[in-house]
């Protein structure tokens, strides 16, 4: 499905898009995804590179079973709990997406549903 970025120079930075642009589709709203162990069942409590990269792989399993993929994301809410992580969240967000980000939001939290969780994304998908 056909998607227009609106790409900003300090939004593509931090990698994200100031608008996505999407015109028809299937819209999935994805719950909030957290990635306390990995796909082993190994715990990554503390390990902040690995709960992000586990969270991205669960959103993308889900996004698999709606018929769509990582990128036919349009939007997330991101919640951290130090907000010393946002650069290195951001770093990731970019091996991740490559440079068609969806639009987000980064917020920093004091806690999340358990201590060992360092973040949490929910987001919009639209499938064409």
């Amino acid at each position: 499905m056909p998607r227009r970025f609106i790409k900003r120079e300090r939004a593509q930075a931090r990698a994200y898009s100031q608008a996505v642009i999407t015109e028809g589709g299937r819209i999935v709203w994805l719950a909030g995804q957290t990635g306390p162990e990995d796909a082993a069942g190994r715990s990554l409590a503390g390990d902040f590179d690995g709960q992000v990269r586990e969270v991205f792989r669960r959103l993308g399993a889900t996004l698999e079973e709606a018929g769509g993929t990582l990128s036919d994301m349009v939007t997330m809410t991101v919640f951290i709990t130090d907000a010393r992580l946002g650069d290195r969240f951001t770093e990731l967000r970019k091996e991740i997406f490559g440079d068609n980000f969806p639009a987000s939001a980064l917020i920093t939290c004091a806690a999340l549903a358990r201590p060992e969780l360092l973040v949490e994304v929910q987001g919009v998908a639209v499938i064409g």
